[in-house]
């Protein structure tokens, strides 16, 4: 066990726990193997990752990570209306996850928001954007990445 630091040259190995406001778990390694990453990697998002720096092995915290530095404010030019009949024959509920193929033939995301007679309105944004995320940390390890 060495003292090392969580900065720009480390591997890090951590339990996380994501939490929603209202304390739903959107994602934990908790029932899992623990996350390991390279600080600067892309794993974790910049807000999340900055937030890890200078703990280390054995500290636990909790977070409060704003949209800004996490997935974002959220984008209205990101909820789009699409004509009802391009959804067939689905069951169309709001809130249902409906995924789209986009112009280079990824796939594309987008929850169901209003139903109207003619269109639907679909938000593309990232499903935690505008969110203010709880962040639970266990860091298990720090080394020299």
């Amino acid at each position: 066990m060495t003292d090392l630091r969580i900065n720009h040259d480390t591997q890090v190995t951590l339990h996380f726990t994501l939490k929603l406001p209202n304390g739903d778990v959107v994602d934990t390694t908790l029932d899992k193997q623990p996350a390991t990453f390279k600080v600067g990697d892309g794993s974790l998002l910049p807000g999340f990752e900055q937030a890890l720096f200078g703990l280390q092995a054995g500290d636990k915290r909790s977070f409060e990570i704003e949209p800004e530095r996490g997935f974002g404010p959220g984008n209205p030019q990101n909820v789009q209306s699409i004509a009802r009949d391009q959804f067939d024959e689905m069951e169309l509920e709001e809130g249902l996850l409906v995924i789209f193929q986009d112009a280079a033939g990824g796939e594309l995301p987008g929850v169901v928001k209003t139903i109207h007679e003619k269109v639907v309105e679909v938000d593309f944004n990232h499903p935690l954007a505008g969110k203010v995320i709880t962040f639970d940390v266990e860091i298990v390890a720090v080394a020299p990445a």
